[in-house]
């Protein structure tokens, strides 16, 4: 007979959570490196592009709160 190492349920369940956690980390390592790697290859022009400027209010009114940008650029 063999001998077989048995984990207690919650020692199972957190090395799932843990190996699901590092499988999330290299998978957003090598989607970084990626974009290194695209920034790097992109023209220098290209990189210094100026970004567009917030719409302007009418009347300056300081008063009125400007929403966050909801997009997360990060998505699935």
């Amino acid at each position: 007979m063999t001998n077989r190492v048995t984990y207690a349920p919650q020692d199972f369940q957190k090395m799932c959570r843990q190996a699901e956690r590092d499988h999330e980390s290299r998978k957003l390592v090598v989607l970084l490196e990626r974009v290194k790697r695209q920034i790097a290859g992109l023209p220098s022009s290209s990189v210094n592009m100026k970004l567009p400027k917030p719409p302007v209010t009418a009347g300056g009114d300081s008063s009125v709160l400007r929403l966050p940008n909801r997009s997360v650029p990060l998505e699935r």
